[in-house]
Parts: C-alpha cells; structure tokens; sequence
C-alpha cells in the first residue's frame, strides 16, 4: 500500500535524525506509540523511517538489530511481520523520557555541595575503567582530574551503586563544599567546557527558532512537523549528557538554557498535533485500526 501524500517541506532539510535508524526509530516509538504494545506492521516502521530518508534496506537492518538487541520483539501473522516494544525497551523510554522531558525546567536553590567521587582503576583494567566514566557520564559527573570526578547534585547512593555493582573497591564518595578563597583553576565548575556548552544552546536556538516562526505564522505542515520535531528532540536529548543542570549560581550572566527550554516546550508541545497527523497517515495505509492508537505527548503529560 501506498503511503499518502503529504505537505510539501520548506526551507528544512530532510535529516537523518538520531545518529542512526535504530535510534531514530526509538525516538518515533517514543513520541508516538508510547505505551502501547501493540505491535506494528514493519512496512509501516519502515515507511516511518522512509521519512527521514532512510531506505528500505536500512530500516529493516535496524528493526532487525534492535530485536536482537531485545528492544523490540517479532510477530508473524500469516505473511506479515510485526515488531512492538519490548519490555525493557518501554522501561529505558519511560525513564528517558522523563529525564529529557524536565530537563532544564526550573529548580529550587543549589546548597552549594559538591558530589565527589574519587577513585583508582588499574590502566590495564579498561573494560571496567570505561563503563565507570560511562555511567558517572550519564549521572551528569565530569572529570576534575582523572580519577576525581564532580557533580554539583546529590548522587552519593547513585555512585555507590555503580562501584559496588562494577566490583571497584579503590573508591571513595562524598560530598563537599568549596573553601573559600580556593585556587580558582581548581574550581569544579571547570570540570565543564563552559564556552562548548553555550555554543550548544546557541546552535539549538538558531537552528529552531526560524522554525519556531513558521510554526507560529501557520505555515508548516504535517510532514515537516514531524521531521522538525524529531531533529528538536533529537537536539534536546543531547543536553542533559552535557549539562547536568549546573546551578545558575555557577554559570556566566544571560546563560541560554532557560531560552532554550522554552523554545523547546512551546515547539515541540505546538508541533505534537501536526506531527501525530503524519504517523497517522503513515501507519493507516498499513492498518487503519493501530492508526487509531497512534498518540503523540507533550511536556505536559510529564
């Protein structure tokens, strides 16, 4: 079957969005089959990617990695294949989605304590050297020095998890506040790369904002709102691993992120009708009944 016509695209250009089609996938999944398990027809999965200019060949290598990675779980009804989200896949995109979502909204006050987690792992020992910073990685640690990592959250219990499970013993964790009238090229907040940070912000603002424009002058349409939202969230998902929400009372004047969560809201909440719209059609030429389950989610629904 054929898949509708859709609005012609102006002035964004198609994007590969994601880093690769198994991610991108993902995110569609995310956006709008949350929470459902149902399971969808691949040539509707891949007319979805078919979107985003990834070919057929691609699209279905990637449904078939993700299944063997055990993110999506195979169906067959007569001669036609079906994939839905596996469990574990529903359990990574809950908690993503909850942590991108928030991220960046406004917060009470910083103590004013550091998370401190120092420790010593063999050169040698690199499998586990490397899932370490991994992790502290995605709990929003940055390296001071090698083996002394900071966060200005509270994650004592969190680190402490990751050492035990890793089975790393020349550890310790704590928490500290800075003495004042320390050296300042020892200040932890240089554990970040300030000025690469705002030239994030920055690139999100200028790429959206044009975006952001003809949205609110009406003149975008189902399948560039499905594009444009995805490539924003694609964008957006990459903050919270560079940004761990560092306290305002650390950062330079007019810091963009508070710009920046509010284009992201107001476009990516405005866009979520438009863009259903579009896997709507999508997955209704594959079956028109699974298309009535197809819903998309806003920051709202956090």
């Amino acid at each position: 079957m054929s898949v509708p016509p859709a609005a012609p695209a102006v002035d964004l250009p198609r994007m590969q969005t994601g880093g690769s089609p198994q991610h991108l996938l993902l995110t569609l999944l995310g956006d709008y089959w949350y929470g459902q398990r149902a399971p969808l027809p691949s040539a509707a999965l891949v007319a979805l990617l078919g979107e985003f200019d990834i070919t057929e060949v691609g699209a279905r290598a990637a449904l078939s990695r993700l299944a063997r990675r055990g993110l999506l779980e195979q169906s067959k009804s007569g001669r036609r294949t079906s994939y839905s989200l596996s469990p574990r896949a529903s359990e990574v995109l809950t908690e993503g989605r909850a942590h991108i979502l928030s991220f960046g909204a406004e917060r009470t006050g910083w103590t004013g304590r550091w998370t401190v987690a120092a420790f010593s792992v063999p050169e040698d020992d690199r499998s586990r050297r490397n899932a370490l910073r991994t992790r502290l990685g995605w709990y929003g640690f940055a390296p001071l020095y090698d083996g002394l990592w900071v966060s200005p959250q509270e994650r004592v219990a969190e680190v402490t998890a990751i050492l035990s499970e890793l089975g790393i013993d020349r550890a310790t964790v704590f928490t500290a506040e800075l003495a004042e009238g320390g050296p300042v090229a020892g200040h932890p907040i240089r554990a970040w790369d300030l000025d690469a940070l705002r030239a994030g912000y920055e690139r999100l603002l200028s790429t959206f904002e044009p975006v952001l424009r003809r949205w609110r002058s009406g003149r975008i349409g189902t399948a560039e709102a499905l594009a444009s939202r995805t490539a924003l969230m694609d964008e957006w998902r990459t903050m919270p691993s560079l940004d761990p929400e560092l306290p305002t009372e650390l950062l330079p004047p007019h810091w963009p992120r508070v710009r920046a969560r509010e284009l992201f809201v107001e476009l990516y909440d405005g866009l979520a009708g438009l863009a259903e719209q579009r896997v709507v059609q999508v997955v209704a030429a594959y079956d028109p009944d699974l298309a009535a389950l197809v819903r998309s989610h806003t920051t709202r629904d956090m």
